[in-house]
């Protein structure tokens, strides 16, 4: 994987969504095909073995590469999506970001018992997000979870990592 290509496509936009926010832009990995077939293939690589049943992105960016590593993985993809974006009977989680509170839900029949589940999204930052989705898919009982990032913010003060049980196998492409 050629990391440095990625960090070049990678966009860096400055108080966004409110002021003193770098925002990591993924976007501009996706339109490129060379980057977003390197991101894919890379997950694939790692995940291929690991007997994965269903992908889970996270609103909306994890939808890109979650529904494309789900394809290859031959797996089910399922979606986490902000309230009432979801058509049938859900479940819901709140969590706080970076600058305020926001909440997320899953359809109630997502995930079975049976079921080994990856969970992705774009960047872990303070890790509210995700760690919501990890509380929501815990409910269903999954034999195991995995939890996959194509960025991960490495900056003081920031305690992403930290939101998750040890136990839980969390990977990253790219570390910033």
């Amino acid at each position: 994987m050629n990391k440095e290509l990625l960090l070049k496509n990678l966009r860096n936009v400055p108080d966004f969504p409110v002021k003193g926010i770098q925002f990591k832009d993924v976007s501009t990995l996706f339109k490129n095909p060379e980057c977003l077939r390197m991101a894919v293939d890379e997950l694939y690589e790692m995940y291929k073995d690991k007997g994965i049943t269903k992908v889970v992105g996270i609103e909306s960016r994890g939808f890109v590469v979650g529904a494309a590593l789900a394809y290859k993985l031959g797996a089910g993809f399922v979606m986490c999506r902000k309230p009432g974006k979801l058509p049938a009977e859900t479940r819901s989680r709140s969590f706080m970001k970076e600058y305020g509170e926001d909440s997320i839900e899953i359809h109630t029949d997502a995930i079975d018992k049976e079921d080994v589940v990856l969970l992705h999204d774009d960047l872990l930052a303070t890790g509210g997000s995700m760690k919501a989705v990890m509380d929501l898919v815990n409910e269903f009982c999954p034999q195991k979870i995995y939890i996959n990032f194509i960025i991960e913010l490495r900056i003081e003060g920031l305690i992403g990592r930290e939101q998750f049980p040890k136990e839980v196998e969390i990977t990253r492409l790219l570390e910033i």
